[in-house]
């Protein structure tokens, strides 16, 4: 298969060009490098150097859309420039797939999106955003499925929980979990927004790498793509000492803008249609992280 990631120098992407250039497809990688690394670019892949935010043109069967402005504080302080990388830059993937002929593979997020719930939600859930990021998200979602409806095309839409794994950055807020270990290991104090009982549910990169394997097979449709299992951050920030061999409490601190205070999604449809099933535990993928962090010193 020729396969297109944008993003694809990033955490998620990153592991997703290694799958496909493992079983032996053809990937070029569209990334401004303005938070993806060139390290995480795995030598078999094509780079081309492009912001979303302008259009392009691709050569390809599947186009897998990662690129995005994902940082839910970012969004908030940076409403207008969120939407132009989140909505604008989806649109300039969809009518450069149509081009081609491509299917599109778009990576959503399922916290942002649901906002506040009673109970996991499946894809049928309220979608009550309370963020600038989950809105323009939501937003992208309206332009992938309104072109399946007025083009015919068969893209795809995966709603993430919260990602989690090697190679992701300590620099942006939602990557708690890197934040975390980075912290711990340096002996820098940890913060938590709040009181820390608020709920996310947190996937594997590698789980979701499988998900997104899957998804460029399925004639359209919309997936979660998590665990169904909820942890506190104060529950998390335990994990992580564990893993770093540590005991130190964290700090905390008022609780920010834009957080939900529950996130957790239901995973039965992708189980059921597309035979997609969570595999790593949240206290082995934070071992693994950590020594993959060891692993980069």
């Amino acid at each position: 298969m020729r396969a297109l990631v944008t993003g694809g120098a990033g955490f998620i992407g990153s592991h997703l060009v290694d799958a496909l250039v493992a079983r032996g497809d053809e990937v070029t990688v569209v990334d401004d490098l303005s938070t993806g690394r060139r390290e995480f670019l795995n030598p078999a892949a094509q780079l081309v150097e492009h912001d979303i935010r302008e259009s392009f043109v691709v050569a390809a069967d599947a186009v897998f859309h990662l690129a995005a402005q994902a940082d839910v504080g970012t969004s908030v302080a940076r409403p207008v420039f969120d939407a132009e990388v989140n909505v604008l830059g989806t649109l300039n993937v969809l009518e450069a797939a149509r081009a081609a002929g491509a299917r599109v593979v778009f990576s959503s997020t399922g916290g942002a999106i649901y906002g506040e719930v009673d109970a996991p939600a499946d894809e049928d859930a309220p979608l009550r955003p309370v963020s600038p990021y989950g809105m323009a998200k939501l937003a992208a979602e309206a332009y992938v499925q309104g072109w399946n409806r007025v083009h015919g095309t068969q893209h795809v839409v995966l709603r993430f929980a919260n990602v989690y794994g090697p190679r992701q950055s300590a620099t942006l807020e939602g990557g708690v979990i890197a934040i975390f270990l980075e912290r711990l290991a340096a002996g820098e104090e940890t913060l938590i927004f709040g009181d820390g009982e608020q709920t996310r549910d947190f996937v594997h990169v590698g789980d979701v790498v499988r998900a997104l394997l899957r998804a460029a097979m399925r004639d359209g449709g919309v997936f979660n793509v998590g665990t169904g299992v909820e942890t506190t951050v104060n529950r998390l920030h335990a994990l992580c000492c564990e893993a770093v061999g540590v005991d130190e409490p964290p700090s905390h601190c008022p609780p920010r803008l834009g957080d939900a205070r529950r996130s957790v999604l239901d995973v039965t449809r992708a189980a059921r249609e597309l035979d997609w099933y969570p595999e790593v535990e949240l206290a082995d993928g934070l071992l693994s992280t950590w020594a993959a962090t060891i692993g980069k010193e």
